[in-house]
């Protein structure tokens, strides 16, 4: 799973580091670390964190979303589907 973090728009409100915790982690006040190719074993919790963000600074690699979709239980939860 590739992960894209916009560090312009992060505000260190640590929601991620605290939802998944094996994948982003506060260094110091406000920064942010975190695992770009991040395991498949941690999809659910990334997926909570990039909802939990109130910034919406984490975006995850769609066609890797996709990929993952067919026979995954709860997959597409938080897409709306009234476009």
């Amino acid at each position: 799973m590739r992960l894209v973090v916009d560090l312009n728009r992060c505000q260190g409100y640590a929601q991620c580091a605290f939802l998944a915790p094996d994948v982003f982690a506060m260094h110091g006040d406000e920064g942010l670390l975190y695992d770009p190719q991040a395991q498949d074993a941690h999809r659910e919790r990334v997926a909570q964190a990039v909802a939990a963000c109130p910034v919406q600074a984490i975006l995850v690699d769609e066609l890797d979303m996709a990929a993952a979709a067919p026979g995954a239980p709860g997959a597409g939860s938080g897409e709306a589907s009234d476009d």
